[in-house]
């Protein structure tokens, strides 16, 4: 008799925490590592991860530890899922549990700062592990509705198709359905473009500008997504998928989306030290954005949006004298 599938998830956050319900409702075995060793004790003892999924009970199959080599033992999947900008660092640390055969599966949508990399790339780099060990789960996939068995569908992107395939079995469930890919340059791409995006339209929608402003920055948007996702070799179809404009939508009209959410509060009129200080779990946009727009410059690619968030975000621009700028930039056909 075959044995269950082994899964280590890295990290106890909302998404990490459903996705290791997925696993575990698909039949796997899982254990979550936690950072910190009380919130392991309490899901052991409890079944719930009352800080990030409050109200949650967890399958019986999934268990949790604050050590790391007792979370890889045996694993067969490495879920990664912590921010993005800590990937790096942490994987330092726990290369050295990796077993020989493990998967590494990204849950994660950024670019690394300063090496504008993506995830998948990361990870390459810090364990060494070939491309065809390194997938990537993605699309419209807002966790608390995931951990609530609501029907969803996402993408499981790996360079070997036979890897992807292996890994779709793993979390194919009655209400989470993923679909195969090997474009991972396109399926990472949209992950961590949406993120962007989804900060100018929860902007917008905190300005009270209203659904036809929503529409543009969407279309246009995915418009960017696409014109960079093709200067890296990303397939184009990608984007029109759930990779793209899926986990866009989603992001952007969603007040589940934290993107969306830091988003508003800024359109609101918060600083970005307020905003920051009311949100409790990460919005990778907000620090992806600059990694994304010097991406485009490294790829000589035009993204007018990425480029009006990081001056409201970083730059202290305020979003009127912003969206100003970008509605007077030069007329120009749409495919362009």
């Amino acid at each position: 008799m075959t044995r269950p599938a082994k899964a280590a998830v890295l990290g106890t956050g909302s998404w990490g925490t459903a996705f290791g319900m997925v696993l575990a409702d698909a039949g796997c075995e899982v254990t979550l590592w936690a950072r910190r060793a009380r919130i392991a004790d309490e899901v052991n003892r409890t079944r719930v991860n009352h800080e990030y999924l409050p109200g949650i009970e967890l399958p019986a199959r999934v268990r949790a530890t604050a050590e790391a080599a007792e979370a890889f033992d045996g694993a067969d999947f490495a879920v990664l899922a912590v921010p993005s900008q800590t990937l790096r660092a942490n994987l330092a640390d726990w290369t050295p549990h990796l077993g020989p055969r493990t998967v590494l599966v990204s849950l994660m949508k950024g670019v690394e700062l300063g090496t504008t990399k993506r995830m998948s790339e990361v990870i390459g780099d810090v364990t060494g592990v070939g491309r065809e060990r390194i997938a990537v789960v993605t699309g419209p996939n807002l966790a608390k509705e995931i951990a609530e068995r609501r029907p969803a569908a996402a993408v499981v992107a790996c360079a070997d198709e036979d890897v992807a395939t292996r890994l779709q079995a793993a979390c194919h469930t009655s209400y989470f359905r993923p679909y195969t890919n090997t474009d991972v340059i396109g399926c990472e791409l949209g992950g961590a473009v949406k993120n962007v995006i989804g900060l100018a339209v929860g902007i917008a929608d905190g300005m009270g500008l209203g659904d036809n402003t929503k529409g543009s920055l969407i279309t246009r948007g995915l418009a960017e997504t696409t014109r960079l996702g093709l200067a890296m070799g990303a397939d184009p179809l990608t984007f029109a998928g759930l990779a793209g404009l899926g986990d866009l939508v989603a992001t952007c009209s969603s007040p589940l989306s934290r993107n969306h959410t830091f988003g508003t509060n800024l359109g609101r009129g918060m600083t970005l030290e307020q905003t920051v200080a009311a949100t409790r779990q990460t919005a990778e946009g907000v620090k992806s954005c600059r990694s994304v727009l010097d991406l485009a410059g490294r790829h000589g690619v035009d993204m007018p949006i990425t480029e009006t968030v990081v001056g409201i975000v970083h730059e202290g621009k305020p979003p009127m004298v912003a969206l100003k700028e970008l509605m007077s930039r030069s007329a120009k056909p749409e495919r362009r």
